[in-house]
Formats: C-alpha cells, sequence, structure tokens
C-alpha cells in the first residue's frame, strides 16, 4: 500500500510539474531527450532491469541519465532495496556497486569539489545563489547535490520525488499554494476561479514554481549529465596501477605533522589492494603503523580502512591505533594522492594526507617547520626525504629569494638539517622547497609578523553523551596568519604559518539573559580537545535541562602580540548538542 501511495503522489507531482511547463495549446515543443549512458553489465541489468525499463539503445530508465560518487549509488541501492523490494546479497551488490560507481560515475576534475562530503569533512559551503541556497540547502548539505549530473529532466524527477516524500520540500520550492487550489477544484474556501485568478498573480508567478524552476535550470546547465570532463575521462579511464611504495606526509590536528610511507600491493582484483603503512611524528614521538585494504572506483577514488594489526585500540577516543576510514583523490597520473582517514563516532578525528609515489631518485617529504620570519639568523630547518645522497651543498637547496642556506649542518638518507638566513627585506608568502630536481610546493612561509590567529575549525560541533549514546568531540587549533599584499587582514591573499603555541579557555556565548552554558556544556584541557557533558536531563541546571549550549572557544597566543603590545586571541563558535538518537546509512564502500 505504502508503494502505491508513493506512486500517486509521484505521478501527480509530475503531472502538476507539467502542467506548470505548458502542456496546452501554445505550448513550447518539449525539449529533444538527451542521450543516456547505456548499461552493460549483465548483472545490473538482470537486477535492476526488472523495474527500469530498457530501450533499443542499451539505457535502463532513470539509471543511464544519472552519474554519481560511490557514495551516492550506495545510497540509490539502499532505497531500492528498502522501498521498491530490490533482493541483493552482499556477493551481489559489490559488483553492482564498482560498476556504477566505475562507469555511471564522477571525472576526477568534477569529484575533487565534492570530496569533502565523501572525507567527511567540516567545510564552509560556497552557495553559487540564493535560490539553490532555499531550494536545497534547508535540508542537506550543497555537496550532496553537487555529488550528482543528471540531465534537466532526470533533475525535475528529482524535485518531485523531493515533495512526495519531505512534506517540507513543498514550502522550500515555494510553490504557490493558490496554484494548486485552483487545480484542486478549491482549498480553503478557494477554488475554481477564484483559485486560478490568484496563481495567475505576479506574486504567483515569482514565489511560485518559479524557485525551483530557477534551480533546476541552473543544475542542468552546470551539473548536467553531459560535461567535457567525463567524455575526456571515459576515453582516458585505466584500471589503476598502484602497486608499490608511496612516500607519505601528513597532519594530525592537536598532533602536528607526520611522514613515512605506505606501500600499496596488489589484493583479489585490479581494482583492489592491501596497504600496510608508517608514520613518524616530525617532532619526534611514538610511530603511527596501521595495515588495511583499498578499493578504486573509476580509476582514481580510493576507498579503504586500516587498523593497527599489533594491538588492540586505546580506549581513548582520539587513539591512533583505532580503526580508520580511508578516502583519497588519486591524481589521472596516479602519481600522487590527496584525501582524509578519520574515525569516531560522528568521523570527527582524522589525518590529513598527501602522498607522492616513491622514485629511484631523491625526493623530498616535508619540512619541520612551517614558516621563517625575516631577518632571522641561522634558523635551523629539518627537511625529510627519501632517496637523498651522500653529498648535499648548501647551493644544491633552495627556498627562493630573500632566503640564504648558510651551512649543511647535517644530513643521512632520509633528512637533511640546513640553517638559513632570511634577509630583512624578503618577500612575504608561501615558498616551495627545492632540492636539485624535486619540489615542495609552498612548503614554508616567509613573514614579518604575525597580524592574527584563527582558531580552526571556526564553527563545528560537538555531541553529549552517555553509556547510551557516544559522543562526539571536537579538536581545535590555533593558526598563525600574515597578511598578504593588500595590507589587510582576512582577505584571500593572507598567508597561513601553521600551527602555534596558544592558551586555551571557554568564554559565553551570550545568546539570551543569565546565559550560563560554559558551565555545563563539557570541558577544554590544555591542547584544545573539548570533551562534551553526559546527556541530560541534569538537576544542576535551570529547570533539568540537558547540557547542550553554544560557547566560545578562545586561543591566546604565548608569544604573539599586536601592534598594542597585547596578545593575540582568536576565537571559534561551539555548539553543542544532543547525540544523533537517529542513525542514518553509514557508507559502506570500502573494502
Amino acid at each position: 500500500m505504502r508503494r502505491i501511495v508513493l506512486g500517486f503522489a509521484l505521478a501527480v507531482t509530475a503531472a502538476m510539474a507539467q502542467g506548470r511547463r505548458g502542456g496546452g495549446a501554445g505550448a513550447a515543443p518539449p525539449e529533444k531527450p538527451e542521450e543516456g549512458i547505456p548499461v552493460t553489465n549483465p548483472l545490473v541489468i538482470e537486477k535492476c532491469g526488472t523495474c527500469h525499463a530498457k530501450d533499443d539503445k542499451g539505457n535502463l530508465s532513470r539509471i543511464s541519465w544519472e552519474r554519481t560518487t560511490p557514495e551516492g549509488w550506495e545510497e540509490a541501492i539502499k532505497r531500492m532495496v528498502r522501498l521498491n523490494g530490490l533482493q541483493l546479497t552482499p556477493a551481489e551488490a559489490r559488483p553492482i556497486l564498482k560498476y556504477l560507481s566505475t562507469y555511471h560515475g564522477l571525472a576526477p576534475e568534477e569529484a575533487k569539489p565534492v570530496m569533502y562530503m565523501a572525507e567527511q569533512r567540516i567545510q564552509d559551503e560556497n552557495v553559487p545563489n540564493e535560490t539553490v541556497r532555499t531550494t536545497c540547502m534547508n535540508c542537506h548539505a550543497l555537496g550532496r547535490g553537487f555529488s550528482w549530473r543528471r540531465t534537466k529532466e532526470e533533475w525535475r524527477l528529482l524535485t518531485n520525488m523531493h515533495v512526495a516524500f519531505f512534506p517540507q520540500a513543498e514550502a522550500a520550492f515555494r510553490r504557490n499554494p493558490m496554484m494548486d487550489a485552483g487545480a484542486a477544484g478549491g482549498r480553503g474556501g478557494r477554488g475554481g476561479a477564484a483559485g486560478a485568478a490568484a496563481a495567475a498573480t505576479p506574486a504567483a508567478g515569482a514565489n511560485g514554481s518559479m524557485l525551483v524552476d530557477e534551480t533546476i535550470d541552473f543544475l542542468a546547465k552546470d551539473y548536467g549529465l553531459h560535461t567535457p570532463e567525463w567524455a575526456a575521462w571515459r576515453a582516458r579511464m585505466r584500471a589503476p596501477k598502484l602497486a608499490g611504495r608511496w612516500l607519505v606526509s601528513a597532519h594530525i590536528p592537536g598532533r602536528g605533522a607526520y611522514y613515512g610511507e605506505m606501500a600499496i600491493e596488489p589484493g583479489a582484483a585490479e581494482d583492489e589492494f592491501t596497504t600496510r603503512l608508517k608514520l613518524q611524528p616530525v617532532k619526534g614521538g611514538p610511530a603511527l603503523t596501521h595495515s588495511g585494504t583499498g578499493l578504486v572506483y573509476a580509476g582514481y577514488s580510493w576507498r579503504g580502512r586500516s587498523k593497527n594489526a599489533s594491538m588492540p585500540a586505546g580506549t581513548a577516543p582520539d587513539d591512533l591505533s583505532h580503526e580508520m576510514r580511508e578516502v583519497m583523490w588519486f591524481s589521472p597520473d596516479q602519481l600522487s594522492a590527496e584525501g582524509r582517514w578519520f574515525w569516531g563516532e560522528y568521523h570527527e578525528f582524522g589525518v590529513d594526507v598527501k602522498m607522492e609515489r616513491a622514485s629511484d631518485g631523491p625526493m623530498l617529504i616535508t619540512t619541520d617547520r612551517t614558516s621563517l620570519k625575516t631577518s632571522s639568523q641561522a634558523t635551523p630547518v629539518r627537511i625529510l626525504g627519501d632517496h637523498l645522497p651522500a653529498d648535499i651543498a648548501p647551493a644544491d637547496l633552495d627556498f627562493g629569494a630573500g632566503v640564504t642556506v648558510k651551512r649543511i649542518a647535517s644530513h643521512s638518507a632520509s633528512d637533511v638539517v640546513a640553517e638559513v638566513d632570511v634577509a630583512a627585506d624578503a618577500v612575504p608568502g608561501k615558498r616551495d622547497v627545492v632540492f636539485r630536481r624535486s619540489v615542495l610546493p609552498n612548503a614554508i612561509a616567509v613573514y614579518d609578523r604575525v597580524d592574527y590567529i584563527k582558531v580552526l575549525p571556526q564553527s563545528s560541533m560537538a555531541r553529549l553523551g552517555s553509556e547510551t549514546h557516544p559522543k562526539g568531540y571536537q579538536q581545535f587549533e590555533a593558526v598563525a596568519y600574515q597578511r598578504g599584499a593588500d595590507g589587510k587582514n582576512y582577505t584571500a591573499d593572507d598567508v597561513e604559518l601553521g600551527p602555534i603555541d596558544v592558551i586555551w579557555k571557554v568564554e559565553e556565548f551570550y545568546a539570551v539573559y543569565g546565559d550560563d552554558d560554559k558551565e555545563f556544556v563539557g570541558s577544554l584541557n590544555d591542547s584544545g580537545f573539548f570533551t562534551p557533558a553526559s546527556d541530560g536531563p541534569n538537576p544542576k541546571r535551570k529547570f533539568s535541562r540537558n547540557n547542550y549550549g553554544d560557547i566560545w572557544v578562545v586561543a591566546t597566543a604565548k608569544n604573539e602580540k599586536d601592534k598594542d603590545g597585547n596578545a593575540l586571541v582568536g576565537r571559534s563558535y561551539l555548539v553543542v548538542t544532543v547525540p544523533t538518537y537517529i542513525r542514518w546509512d553509514q557508507p559502506e564502500v570500502a573494502q
């Protein structure tokens, strides 16, 4: 019965949309249908073709006119299982997901801007226009929609589905109720001619179907099915040949920089792999060692899992021995990769990763410094690398104009310590570090003063918890910045200088009279790690409220001051809210 009702709702909304597009006399002729992408996999045809009709060109209805990420296809498959009775075993679901994600997926250039969705990053999204904000972002992140490519008709059918499944979508899309009243023969006492007249008013045109139509036009133009990027990638797509040794540089918020290597070995199929990882903290300390598996979709999109097999995961929520999910984007030439490995009940802990395929020649991995101050003398800079030669001269290293390598203090096959002088008039900004033919792009920033600090993430969320519901934690970092060439703070040309030492505290974010959230929401330690309180109710709080609230997380620099001699201060807005009581689908596209 539920399926019949939903089908009826979809049919009604589709008919309404057709009426709004104009189906009567004098209406514009319908647009010519776009070519689909034929489905050639026998298993997909067998399992999906019972509902998705196949045409004489090999297209399956709906499927052939959509492309998306592995997470998007997995969600679609699960929806078919839940709502439409699709029956799949795990052994069948896996190759179906592989095929759709590869041959009906995204090109690398299309996927990279929305990788933050799969990487579970906190992201300030760049909203293209207010129409999209209103119609799409009331309910979900913009990256969710931008992870798909569809024809215009498919985008329209998607809006119809939203109206059928989610009542609030009708309001978001701003369909004029008077228009529907006229069509329905009278709603709220106004029907027939009165309703039709109301629907024909200019206000109805502006606030009715126009908003969602503008969004559909935008999506069809900028996120259509056929793109130059996809056409080029379909021609050059090849199996991932990733086996070998990879050099890794990583950053773990609250812990600093790491370096090391990952050995990737072939797995059971040409797109499956096993891995062994070892990372060392640049500042010294215990190494991170993991082993795991990985799967590559569409020739570039890595999904994997890894853990420390030699010891059980620690009890601390941010312990690095926990199993990690791996999401990485490999460059089309298969020589480099970047991404995030994450863990935690809310995926709040993570490792920002960059990898390069190792070669037989010398290569640079990372440095122990992120910035150099003008007028500084004999500053030691440790450069981590691979296959460095036995003879290294100051002239072999280049930090750019205004930075002079005075001498090589020490060196080995894996690192070199150089002492450098920075001229007083050295131009501020990011510098490459170059050793012969190996380059670390934007590795070190030259600056004359620290102008401000940011607390990252600048806005975030933590979740209360208990034995029943897990907590959601948050790690903060304070990062220094130099104003850019325009001489103004907080503009696009500002130069990031890296993390600095600060004193952490929380302050009240005053939202109501007598606000006291900071006394109840949780605690912040000396490393910027926030632990939320238990979920309530709390009898010590007014009205026995839960321990939710919002606060400022404040960082005060230990050594950097403003022009008036006051310590630099940065802050971040933190919302501490209740647990996620309903768990939605978690992606399982990894090995």
